[in-house]
């Protein structure tokens, strides 16, 4: 007996019956309304989301919207350490307020409303550039500071530099006296920039510093975004005759006071050449050890504790100083170990002292030329002292040309 047929009616389905929301409404229906009241507000944050080498400048981060403006933006540590920034007054952008820490991770919130009060937000998590994969340059002088017409700018950097072209052509150095800068490369961590006479008196000189996420060597990224700012004050040259034992104090084209000095031995004279005061101490230690003078103990062959009125002229150790131990010298022989010296009191308080006097009235940045010393000229990377070297030879020394 055969068996009873089933019938089975298939209906087409229809996409709209695919999903539904509460209200019945298809899932098409739903993102179509939600595309509508989206906010217009497109946020930007720079870095973006997993950078793990960021800068650390305040320049390096950055929040920005377009089609609206930011309502809040929030920075944090890992820790969860707020940092503080600003939104700009049109609202449109946001910086941190200070520089960040390296080998850090911070994480952004951000946001931001359109025309219609409609709310965007957009957050982004990155890690700031380690110290091993940065460099950093300390830089002479400080901003703000008034300096004499041969302070160069000095900068010297944490890392050998293998790409001098692109640390230098990030870097810019710019006088109001319109002077020419240029800088020159000593060895591959210090670049020295200056005009080609000594900086004209009152002028201002600003150096600029763009080295965030410049490459110096393969890997390894700069982090400073700075300019500092710094004046020129008077000018003021002291010329030292070693053989008539005499300084001729020059400010401003006037000559101001004429020193008795002792200069360097014969047996160790004093460099001859341009240099500049780089340091200044009122009183320092001068071990002879230090700088290879030295007994068969080992032991300095002097060792002064209290050395007053003290003011450095070279690396290797040269200084312009107050002398009280060196009684009927000043003005007839030379015996020191290689620095003038100058008469003085012990303990560095008596105003009426030579070396009180030539401390009091100078600068950082002055210049003591040396002259008629039977010793050669002091070489231009030993201190700030760039201008024992000719020009043309100088220029040979920048990465740019300029």
């Amino acid at each position: 007996m055969p068996e009873p047929s089933l019938a089975v009616s298939l209906a087409p389905r229809r996409p709209a019956d695919d999903a539904k929301d509460g209200s019945g409404k298809s899932q098409g229906q739903v993102d179509a309304a939600a595309a509508k009241d989206a906010s217009k507000a497109q946020i930007k944050i720079t870095p973006k989301g997993g950078t793990t080498d960021a800068g650390i400048s305040t320049d390096a981060v950055q929040v920005t919207v377009s089609d609206g403006e930011l309502t809040s933006v929030k920075m944090t540590t890992e820790k969860g350490t707020p940092v503080e920034g600003s939104i700009s007054s049109d609202k449109k952008t946001w910086k941190p307020n200070s520089q960040l820490e390296r080998s850090t991770k911070y994480k952004v919130v951000a946001e931001a409303k359109d025309d219609k009060g409609r709310k965007a937000t957009e957050n982004s998590s990155f890690s700031t550039v380690s110290p091993a994969n940065s460099f950093i340059g300390a830089f002479t002088p400080e901003d703000g500071s008034t300096v004499g017409v041969g302070m160069p700018v000095s900068i010297n950097f944490n890392k050998p530099i293998k790409d001098r072209k692109a640390v230098q052509s990030h870097l810019e150095v710019t006088s109001s006296s319109g002077q020419k800068v240029v800088g020159h490369w000593f060895g591959d961590q210090r670049l020295d920039f200056r005009p080609q006479d000594y900086w004209k008196a009152n002028s201002q000189v600003t150096l600029k510093m763009n080295l965030d996420g410049v490459e110096g060597a393969p890997g390894i990224k700069g982090v400073q975004n700075k300019t500092i700012n710094f004046k020129i004050g008077h000018a003021q040259v002291s010329t030292v005759d070693a053989k008539t034992h005499k300084m001729t104090v020059t400010r401003d084209g006037q000559v101001v006071k004429t020193i008795p000095i002792s200069a360097g031995s014969p047996s160790n004279p004093t460099y001859n050449g341009k240099m500049v005061i780089s340091e200044k101490f009122k009183e320092t230690r001068m071990d002879g050890s230090t700088v290879g003078f030295s007994k068969a103990d080992g032991k300095g062959e002097y060792d002064i504790k209290d050395v007053p009125h003290a003011m450095r002229l070279s690396t290797s150790g040269t200084f312009i100083h107050g002398n009280y131990w060196g009684s009927g010298v000043f003005g007839v022989a030379n015996t020191s170990h290689g620095c003038v010296g100058l008469e003085d009191k012990q303990g560095a308080d008596d105003p009426n002292t030579p070396g009180s006097w030539f401390f009091s009235n100078s600068i950082l940045g002055d210049v003591v030329e040396v002259k008629n010393s039977d010793d050669k000229t002091i070489a231009p990377d030993n201190g700030l002292n760039g201008w024992n070297m000719d020009w043309n030879q100088w220029v040979q020394g920048s990465a740019t040309g300029s």
